[in-house]
């Protein structure tokens, strides 16, 4: 079975305060976008992982997909050895989501073709245990996250199909618990609930992603990014997540004519 797990980005991240089991309390909005890993299990004699594309950092057996595949084989022991195939196309530490992506989307497969039939509230559970933000890639669809952001309110009416996105992704790698360390967290007087509600011509002004300040000191070329999408027609440009992708949304009209290009950097086109 085949599938492709897509990345997200974060509208807006407001980081709220630090929790005494370490992690901090989050307050984002995460959008999906259809830049996509493939990842296929098929059943084998043992279990093993095979990685192609772009560089996955750290030991194999602390990859996400194993731990989902071993997360489900303890409590579902006819769960067959299987052999999984991962083709990275996120990059990793973008602040995409890429390896929470692949995890959800190892138990949504290992779900249904081995029908273990795991009723969805079960997966999300099983998804928590993996990361933070495991969960929303088995919605598939914009959420309002809060808690670690896995405490999920999904969107129904801030439908950004209209719009043209622009990624760019730096061959930077940003350490997420260094970018925490960097951060002061704070309560902000109004939600990014309630900001992403009003005219996307008002983002620009309110929505904030609090990574931005520390990463754009230490990372001088993603701030000159974001500027750089904003002269070309941004309606909002932003930081996703800890980075080091940056993001523009355009209106849908313009943009597909104009061809940005970045140093060091890819950029694809929604």
């Amino acid at each position: 079975m085949i599938k492709f797990p897509p990345c997200k980005i974060n509208i807006g991240l407001q980081i709220l305060r630090k929790r005494q089991d370490g992690y901090h309390d989050i307050a984002t909005v995460f959008y999906p976008l259809p830049l996509t890993d493939v990842l296929e299990v098929i059943s084998a004699k043992e279990t093993s992982l095979h990685i192609t594309g772009n560089p996955v950092p750290g030991e194999e057996k602390d990859n996400l997909c194993l731990k989902a595949y071993h997360l489900l084989k303890k409590d579902f022991h006819r769960l067959p050895a299987v052999s999984i195939y991962l083709h990275k196309v996120i990059p990793t530490g973008a602040g995409l989501g890429g390896g929470s992506s692949d995890a959800a989307y190892m138990l949504r497969i290992l779900n249904k073709k081995y029908n273990l039939q795991i009723p969805p509230a079960r997966l999300l559970h099983y998804a928590d245990q993996l990361g933070s933000d495991c969960a929303f890639f088995l919605l598939d669809k914009p959420c309002y996250a809060t808690g670690r952001g896995d405490e999920l309110f999904p969107l129904t009416k801030e439908d950004l199909s209209g719009y043209h996105f622009v990624l760019v992704c730096p061959d930077i790698h940003i350490n997420t618990a260094w970018a925490y360390g960097k951060v002061i967290p704070h309560i902000p007087h109004r939600s990014v609930l309630d900001l992403v509600r009003e005219r996307i011509e008002t983002w620009e002004e309110t929505i904030v992603n609090d990574f931005e300040h520390p990463v754009f000191e230490t990372y001088p070329s993603l701030k000159k990014i974001k500027e750089t999408l904003y002269k070309q027609g941004a309606l909002y440009a932003s930081l996703s997540g800890s980075g080091a992708a940056v993001y523009g949304i355009f209106p849908e009209k313009g943009i597909k004519q104009k061809a940005l290009s970045f140093e060091s950097a890819r950029t694809f086109y929604f």
